[in-house]
Order: C-alpha cells, then structure tokens, then sequence
C-alpha cells in the first residue's frame, strides 16, 4: 500500500466494520451540525423577541393595548410574549367573573403562566439532549473503530514472518481515521451544547423574571377591584 494514501483512501481501505463505524460518526456529525445552526437561530430570535417585547412593555403601553396587538399576530407567539398573553388572556377570563375568589383567580392566573413557561423551556430545550449525547459518545465510538482496525491489521500479520512498519502502518493509520471523526463529531457537539445551556439557563431566569414582576402587576390590578 501507498504511503501517499489521502485519508479519503484510508477510509476506502478500512474494513467494513470501522466504515460502518465512521458512517454512524458522519451521520451523527451531520445532524449535530443541523441542530446547531438550527440552536441558534432559535435563540438569536428568542433574545431579540424578548428585548423588543420588554422594550415596548415598560415603555408604559397599557396592556390591554399589548394584548390586542398580540392577537393580531399569527401564532405561535415566540418566548416572553406566549407567556404574557397567557396569562393577561387568563386575567381578563377571570376578571370578569363575578362569583369567583380573588386568591382562587390569582391561582389560575399563574398556573396559566406557569404552563405557558414551561412549554416555552421545553421549545427552548428541545435539542439539547442529542448534543450532549453526541458530544459524549462519539469519542468511544470513533475508539471502538479504532481499536477494531488495529486488531485487524495485527491479524493480518499473522501469516507473515517478518513484519515491517510498512506492513502495519497503513492499517493503523486507516484505524486512526475513526478516532479523528469521533472528535470530529463531539467537539463541537460539546461545545454548542455547553454553549446553549448558559444560553438557555439565561432566557429562563430572564422569563421567570418577567413572569413574577407580572403576576405583581395581575395581583395590583385584581385586589384594586
């Protein structure tokens, strides 16, 4: 065999099973990548809703106003605002009903924006587990091809009499390759997933502040009847 091989002929020379090995690290290398940029366009859009719908929030706009604009929205509406109108909708259902008890109202109001934040973190979450998987694993995947591809280049010197580094270097190097596509596959896996997390564990504490200087305003309003 060639020393010049390129590392594209490595991985036509290796056996079936280490290229069934770099297959799955390719695929998993592919969607990784997919749920990345995918990751963060969710996340770019989060922030920016979230910036824009504080910005006009205090800016001292009634919220009946606030409402009314959000309405007119095609749904679903992204982050802050889905809990905002969740909960305001559950204000104005049970503001209006005569026989019920301000604390049971109150109750309502915040499970209704309970629910909405909750769905809003698992959108906000969704993808996050196959990265960290992906960043964990790959590695020990690429290492089983490895560690299988050298077993088979030892065994093929088992009919030799005198073996040679020329003998045993090309099917090492072939091994190797699954090693180098594992990393491949979980650095950056790891490092978006460790990335988003802080992301995400920021637009959650940022939420549950809004929902609590919220269900203030809900509160105020409700005890002034």
């Amino acid at each position: 065999m060639a020393n010049h091989l390129s590392v594209f002929d490595l991985i036509l020379e290796a056996s079936l099973l280490v290229q069934l090995v770099m297959l799955i690290l390719l695929v998993i290398s592919i969607i990784s990548w997919t749920l990345i940029f995918r990751k963060r366009n969710e996340l770019q859009l989060a922030k920016s809703t979230a910036d824009s719908f504080e910005d006009y929030f205090w800016s001292g706009q009634t919220l009946n106003n606030l409402y009314t604009q959000l309405s007119t929205h095609e749904p679903p509406l992204i982050g802050i605002e889905g809990i905002f109108f969740s909960g305001f909708k559950e204000f104005t259902r049970l503001y209006k009903e005569e026989n019920i008890e301000k604390n049971a109202a109150l109750d309502g109001i915040q499970r209704a924006m309970r629910i909405s934040l909750t769905r809003e973190i698992d959108i906000l979450e969704d993808s996050l587990p196959f990265l960290a998987t992906a960043g964990s694993i790959s590695p020990y995947i690429g290492l089983f091809g490895t560690v299988w591809g050298i077993m088979s280049a030892f065994r093929g010197l088992g009919d030799v009499h005198q073996a040679t580094l020329a003998m045993v270097a090309p099917g090492i190097a072939e091994a190797l390759v699954a090693t180098a596509m594992g990393l491949f596959a979980a650095i950056p896996a790891a490092i978006a997933y460790n990335r988003y997390t802080n992301e995400i564990d920021r637009l959650i504490s940022r939420y549950n502040t809004f929902s609590e200087e919220l269900f203030s305003i809900f509160q105020r309003q409700m005890y002034k009847s």
